[in-house]
């Protein structure tokens, strides 16, 4: 997921969105097939069933098939247990195009253009489908470009891994403050840990690119620049930490096993 240019008054609807989304899965998640403990038979896939449902093929090594609240492509989110083979920058480009262009995310950009045409961002545009339709041309193409600056372009020119490593089985705490760093470090394709300018430096390009490249010109202005900029990585520090806790959110939902109770069966 990437983000737009926001206003801060709009994280209440975000949050309100999220729960939304949480409560439409539901029936999504009636309807997986459950994958009951005694079929593991030792398979190293113990992710794949804490959640107690199908899960879909991953087409890609090195990447995952999770999707935050059933539905939102988080493609990027791996195990910090998982030894991984660094991907290349080919790699990098493929996976981010996977999530970018994931069915699931042409909903969500038009809840978004929804929001802002609520908000009457970019006054410009009006009202009406007119303005809804350039609203939500703004959004697909601030979110693709922020995606690509972000986990394609700098990690594939610094050298830098664009996913991220999940703890999963520490303190609340830590993993909390682990995924807030994230943010600012990240790792290197050879597993050094590293301030993160895929994040910083990407997220500034694209805000500059959107506000002076294709936005309206009532956007043309240093304050819009910083906003948008520090919106989309507040944006960005929101999701690492969701994507960190959604396995435990989608255990409660579904009242599967922990990881460490399927562990025990699958080495048995």
């Amino acid at each position: 997921m990437s983000s737009n240019r926001t206003h801060p008054s709009l994280i209440l609807p975000l949050g309100r969105a999220t729960t939304v989304l949480m409560l439409l899965a539901f029936p999504v998640a009636a309807q997986q097939q459950f994958i009951p403990a005694a079929s593991l038979n030792g398979s190293s896939k113990v992710e794949d069933h804490l959640a107690g449902v199908k899960v879909e093929p991953n087409p890609q090594p090195g990447a995952s098939s999770e999707r935050l609240f059933y539905a939102l492509p988080n493609f990027l989110t791996v195990d910090s247990r998982s030894e991984l083979q660094p991907l290349t920058a080919q790699e990098k480009f493929k996976l981010v195009a996977r999530n970018s262009f994931d069915s699931f995310q042409y909903p969500w950009y038009a809840f978004r253009a929804g929001i802002s045409q609520a908000q009457n961002n970019e006054p410009s545009y009006g009202q009406g489908m007119a303005g809804y339709s350039k609203r939500y041309a703004l959004t697909f193409a601030d979110c693709t470009l922020e995606n690509f600056a972000v986990g394609a372009i700098f990690p594939s020119l610094l050298h830098q891994d664009p996913r991220f490593y999940r703890l999963g089985q520490e303190p609340v705490k830590h993993r909390m403050a682990y995924a807030v760093s994230r943010i600012f470090i990240t790792r290197t394709d050879s597993g050094i840990e590293q301030f993160n300018y895929s994040e910083i430096l990407g997220s500034a390009l694209a805000a500059i690119i959107s506000t002076y490249g294709y936005h309206p010109a009532e956007d043309h202005t240093a304050s819009h620049l910083a906003s948008s900029w520090g919106t989309q990585v507040g944006f960005h520090t929101f999701t690492i930490v969701m994507r960190e806790f959604w396995p435990d959110i989608r255990r409660k939902l579904s009242h599967a096993p922990r990881r460490d109770d399927l562990e025990q069966i699958a080495s048995r």
